[in-house]
């Protein structure tokens, strides 16, 4: 296995928004001319060759299809404990995991994804059931801007991606009405304009309409242009991912639109080609 290959990990569950995963995965790894790993956990031995066999056809129809290689891992475990073990084992740049929406976040989105997802050095893509788009490209991505100071790690993931998709960044920024915070969220937006100008990556600048309900106005904005993806970080460390998974928080991750969400951790920077701490 070539270290310096880019490498994206899909969870499967042999279920369709799994398979709409690995249409994602495939994009993002095309993109920088990369490799998928498909990620399948049983709880006995003997169930081992039956899920290689069903993992296997998968990858080859995906891998016809998408042009992309393809690799199965079959191992005995917990998904979402060893979703990070493999992570780190393969060197995932991204790892891309399938939700059922907002009825089935817990089963997806229990107790041990929320702890994988929060303590990861790898960025991930929650998709739904919704395919991307039948182009090359992920076109407009939505970046969410307030007042807190953990934005650096989301304008990295964002610019990685529009980098190799040519992607145009819209910064969804809310309305304050505080004073100190409203000076807070000016100095977050200058520095977000900086970083795109610095590497020349189009972005627009777009202010939510009222106070309050910015995730809500966040996901409406983001249906109204049509976003392929929304740009979210983690903003406490070691916790649960309590930032995103209240009433509206979790209507970010598992939203109508059914938009593709990167999760990252402030702990992290993303670097062309792949993930390092900071």
């Amino acid at each position: 296995m070539d270290k310096n290959t880019f490498k994206v990990l899909v969870p499967h569950d042999f279920s369709t928004v799994a398979d709409c995963a690995v249409n994602h995965a495939s994009k993002i790894a095309h993109s920088f001319a990369g490799e998928v790993y498909l990620l399948h956990v049983v709880s006995k031995q003997k169930e081992i060759d039956d899920a290689k066999e069903r993992l296997t056809k998968i990858a080859e129809t995906a891998e016809s299809k998408n042009g992309t290689p393809f690799h199965v891992i079959v191992r005995i475990g917990n998904i979402f404990e060893d979703i990070g073990d493999v992570a780190s084992e393969i060197s995932a740049g991204f790892i891309v995991m399938g939700t059922h929406g907002a009825k089935g976040m817990q089963k997806i989105m229990g107790s041990y994804a929320l702890r994988v997802i929060s303590h990861s050095k790898v960025p991930f893509v929650i998709v739904q059931n919704k395919d991307p788009k039948k182009t090359e490209t992920y076109d407009d991505i939505v970046v969410p801007v307030d007042s807190s100071e953990v934005t650096k790690q989301k304008l990295a993931v964002a610019a990685n991606i529009a980098s190799k998709f040519g992607s145009k960044i819209h910064l969804f920024y809310d309305l304050e009405s505080d004073e100190f915070l409203q000076k807070k969220l000016e100095r977050e937006l200058s520095f977000a304009r900086n970083y795109f100008l610095e590497r020349s990556i189009t972005y627009t600048l777009n202010q939510a309409e009222e106070s309050g309900s910015f995730k809500k106005q966040l996901i409406k904005f983001a249906s109204r242009i049509d976003a392929d993806l929304i740009a979210v970080v983690n903003t406490q460390v070691g916790a649960l991912l309590p930032d995103f998974f209240g009433s509206e928080e979790q209507e970010v991750i598992a939203n109508d639109a059914e938009i593709p969400v990167i999760i990252t951790n402030p702990t992290q920077q993303v670097v062309s080609g792949g993930v390092i701490g900071t």
